[in-house]
């Protein structure tokens, strides 16, 4: 098929997407001489339609394509919202052993999603049109092919570094003003909270940006406006015309923001450029930790402790004996010909999880802490979805 018979094809259709899917794609695949799923894998073992796959929020669906170790893919009816269908097929990636490419496409469009651990997520959108260029099918032939191409060069942890080197310079501005240490820590950590709520869509898309846009040059206009929306977040409600959810857990306690300069407005609007949906977490602790010391507020980018270096240690004393109690568990569950002891094993293994206690005597930022909770919750979603498989159904 050449590229000008596919795109007259596909631009004239009105297929609905159930219709249309398992069709373009095997127009796409003879497009660019690979092989489509019933031909490469007939059994359906390694490359298949209509992969099963459990939701990491709960429940079942299904990938539309799935090719292990290069991609899942994920169709929707011409003109859709392929933000929501990426969000979906995100919540499919770990029962698809975490494929390194996430793709959508509503057949006018392909969108490609990098999904690499540890790197800076890229998007590369291919029109219909585009099809045409020789480039751009050679890119979407690496997505069958050749998927390391596409991977991306920038790690989370150099971005999170660089990131953290943004604060570093406003939290030493803030403290040099004389401003006390615990309510620069605390000023710092909001701001950071929402730029991670605007571009995970906690927050309306754009809105904390727009308020640092909007008072560039009246910085007194930046500070009375962030406590207004302080104060909303603090409660939820209204700011303008935007609802706001109520955020809880202490960090939004008052409404309260220090004054800030042009010059600090342009550090912040700097940093909100970035996309925080890609940088680590674990900056809180490293920020506010930092940012209480006056001793080591010149270390404050340097001195962030990536997620590498913590698991080191989280993998071989919490993860590893975890799993391996996790093993011993299954092969009891196999042995039983009971279903309802089968169910409690699974339970008292899932009830241990929830019971499971980590001290950090020399806690400092927290980020131990937080990359602990989070690869036990990671073990916890891998112990449900093979119970699922052994059809005790999810927990």
């Amino acid at each position: 098929m050449t590229p000008d018979q596919f795109i007259e094809k596909w631009h004239a259709s009105t297929l609905k997407e159930r219709s249309a899917a398992q069709s373009h794609f095997n127009d796409l695949c003879k497009l660019l001489g690979v092989e489509n799923p019933t031909d490469a894998d007939p059994k359906g073992e390694w490359y298949c339609f209509e992969r099963g796959a459990s939701k990491t929020t709960g429940g079942e669906g299904w990938a539309d394509v799935w090719k292990k170790g290069h991609f899942g893919w994920e169709y929707k009816g011409k003109r859709k919202d392929l933000t929501a269908a990426s969000s979906q097929l995100q919540q499919y990636a770990v029962a698809l052993e975490n494929p390194p490419l996430l793709v959508v496409s509503d057949m006018d469009r392909i969108v490609i999603h990098t999904n690499w651990t540890n790197t800076v997520s890229e998007v590369h959108p291919i029109k219909l049109e585009e099809l045409k260029d020789a480039n751009k099918r050679e890119l979407l032939k690496a997505v069958f092919t050749d998927p390391e191409r596409l991977k991306p060069k920038k790690t989370i942890d150099a971005l999170t570094r660089e990131v953290a080197d943004k604060f570093a310079g406003l939290a030493i501005r803030l403290r040099d003003a004389k401003h006390d240490p615990q309510a620069v820590a605390h000023f710092v950590n909001r701001l950071v909270f929402c730029m991670f709520a605007e571009d995970i869509n906690f927050l309306p898309r754009h809105l904390f940006s727009q308020i640092l846009d909007k008072s560039k040059t009246k910085p007194e206009v930046a500070t009375k406006m962030l406590a207004q929306l302080f104060g909303t977040m603090k409660t939820g409600g209204l700011f303008g015309i935007d609802e706001i959810e109520w955020f809880n857990g202490g960090l939004f306690d008052d409404s309260s923001a220090l004054p800030l300069t042009r010059a600090d407005i342009k550090i912040i609007a700097e940093a909100a450029e970035f996309d925080w949906s890609d940088i680590d977490p674990s900056i809180f602790g490293t920020l506010f930790e930092r940012g209480l010391d006056p001793s080591k507020r010149s270390q404050l980018g340097a001195h962030y402790t990536d997620a590498d270096k913590i698991m080191k240690i989280v993998r071989p004393v919490i993860i590893e004996p975890l799993w391996r109690e996790w093993e011993t568990t299954k092969a009891r569950i196999t042995k039983s010909k009971h279903a309802k002891k089968q169910r409690e094993l699974l339970n008292a293994f899932l009830e241990r999880l929830r019971n499971f206690r980590v001290l950090d005597p020399a806690c400092g930022s927290g980020n131990f802490l937080y990359l602990a909770l989070l690869a036990l919750k990671d073990l916890e979603h891998r112990v449900n979805l093979e119970g699922e498989a052994l059809g005790l159904g999810r927990q």
